[in-house]
């Protein structure tokens, strides 16, 4: 009786593995590429500006929605210089999410003399939709 009930287990704990395997290697096809507009510090909301100045000083991610629309956030911490942009690289829909990857681009030149830090950001706005973000 308990070299049967091994055996149920262990099958049981096979299935699952390749169940969850099939799962986490299914690859996200996207769907579209989504629209998007940058948003310059002056037309970001107040509220969000608030969230922003209080992460703004270690990495974060985040997101933000209105009536209207979605917009992703993403910050770099706190920078030696300043100087810095951020390049959007994708942003796309795929059936179960809204996929978002950018990079930080360091300064061209590196700074004289004192340099004041930063806080790189940058803010995405989009469509408003309700798929979780995932940010690559």
């Amino acid at each position: 009786m308990k070299k049967r009930i091994g055996w149920v287990l262990c099958a049981l704990f096979l299935t699952l593995i390749q169940c969850g395997c099939s799962l986490v290697g299914k690859e996200q096809v996207k769907l579209r590429d989504l629209d998007f507009t940058v948003l310059g510090e002056e037309m970001i909301s107040q509220e969000l500006k608030s969230i922003i100045d209080e992460r703004k000083k270690e990495a974060f991610k985040l997101t933000y929605r209105d009536a209207d629309n979605l917009y992703i956030v993403i910050g770099y911490g706190e920078q030696e210089t300043g100087g810095y942009s951020i390049a959007v690289n994708e942003l796309y829909l795929t059936e179960n999410a809204v996929y978002v990857s950018t990079d930080l681009l360091g300064p061209e030149a590196p700074p004289r003399g004192e340099s004041t830090a930063s806080y790189p950001y940058i803010v995405i706005k989009t469509e408003k939709l309700e798929e979780t973000v995932i940010f690559q």
